[in-house]
């Protein structure tokens, strides 16, 4: 049996219609991305989009403790805009998430990636349609599918519910972890109130009311997700990497790494910097949706894993969008003479499907007809 929490049979899939491939296509070289075929080839923004981004040589650190308990979220925010324009990603420490939490995280991860094929196959993501969520093995999900494939395992899920729509529904739990849920749906929780902080500071940071993005977040999509990284060796392919190089999508990223390493991201000079662990700390990037409403100031920076470590790598990222129906549109406050507000609006379900659709190989074939799940 499938281990839906909750639902009971398999949801169609949203049709990955042209109109919406050349919208996302159009959006996607609006926001500085080259396209030859699918959009995950990453060029440096220009024009309108160049944003300040230097040819850094380290990832900066911000003290949050003032942000998360309210005594100076002016000065952290601060900081904050300096890196999004500069960098892109940044560490945060004093973020008061518990390390016991975490460490709870990275075991239930190990212990997931430890079960049978045939148990994580029993989650693939094709079962859960339009929800989009569950198990994705090696080569299931590529970010730069034109030149390289993510040798990788990933498990995602999100808030349960019964209703199904794109990127919402049931989750795909393990049957065999009696911990698993438990554990996902408390980190999950402290992830999701830590991003509240910091979505408070992006706000700050452009000059806007500290809850300028409530409205645009009363429901918003969120993806927690689960990753192992095999170790590339001498007789890996040409052509495989842990993850290619890529953007985010969505609004931002809140990541956790172990002690293994092997995130890059890439400075303006397109030199490959290092983004090694930081106990105690984890790694802030800004999706493609920052990158659209601060008009190009803040960069969506492009990234990638490559694990040559000689051990496994595990990582657990955390990511926040819009409201699946919320228009991604320029906030006032990066909007002047010299620079004017896009004019290619669209929303961010629509383009985050957009982008799925581009890197999961299942999304590309013909559908079956939905059968119930047994």
């Amino acid at each position: 049996m499938i281990g839906l929490s909750g639902g009971k049979c398999r949801s169609p899939l949203v049709p990955a219609s042209e109109e919406l491939k050349t919208k996302v296509q159009d959006k996607l070289i609006d926001l500085g991305h080259s396209v030859k075929g699918k959009p995950n080839i990453i060029k440096a923004p220009e024009g309108r989009f160049a944003s300040k981004q230097t040819a850094f040589s380290e990832i900066p650190m911000i003290d949050i403790a003032a942000l998360v308990d309210g005594s100076d979220p002016e000065g952290v925010a601060r900081a904050i805009g300096k890196a999004c324009e500069e960098v892109g990603f940044f560490y945060i420490k004093n973020h008061g998430v518990p390390q016991d939490l975490i460490d709870r995280m990275y075991k239930v991860t190990q212990q997931f990636f430890d079960l049978p094929a045939e148990a994580k196959e029993r989650l693939h993501i094709a079962n859960s349609g339009q929800t989009l969520r569950g198990y994705i093995p090696p080569y299931g999900e590529n970010a730069d599918p034109e030149n390289t494939r993510d040798l990788k395992e990933a498990f995602d899920y999100g808030v349960h519910g019964e209703e199904v729509s794109p990127f919402f529904g049931p989750n795909l739990m393990p049957a065999e972890l009696p911990e698993f849920k438990d554990v996902c749906e408390e980190y999950h929780d402290a992830m999701m109130a830590l991003a509240r902080k910091l979505v408070s500071g992006f706000a700050i940071s452009l000059g806007l009311p500290a809850d300028y993005f409530e409205k645009l977040q009363r429901k918003p999509i969120t993806i927690q997700r689960l990753l192992h990284y095999p170790s590339l060796g001498a007789n890996s392919a040409a052509d495989e990497i842990g993850i290619g190089a890529h953007t985010d999508y969505g609004f931002l990223t809140i990541l956790s790494q172990d002690s293994v390493g092997g995130l890059q991201v890439r400075n303006k000079e397109g030199e490959w910097v290092s983004a090694p662990p930081v106990e105690g700390s984890f790694i802030i990037n800004i999706g493609d949706l920052v990158q659209a409403m601060s008009n190009g100031r803040y960069s969506s920076n492009v990234h990638r894993v490559v694990n040559t470590s000689g051990v496994a790598r595990y990582s657990i990222p955390f990511f926040i969008d819009l409201d699946y129906d919320a228009v991604v549109e320029t906030v006032p406050t990066c909007v002047d003479a010299e620079n004017p507000a896009s004019e290619n609006t669209f929303t961010c379900g629509e383009y985050k499907y957009g982008r799925f659709v581009y890197v999961y190989p299942h999304l590309q074939e013909p559908q079956k007809e939905n059968a119930p799940v047994s």
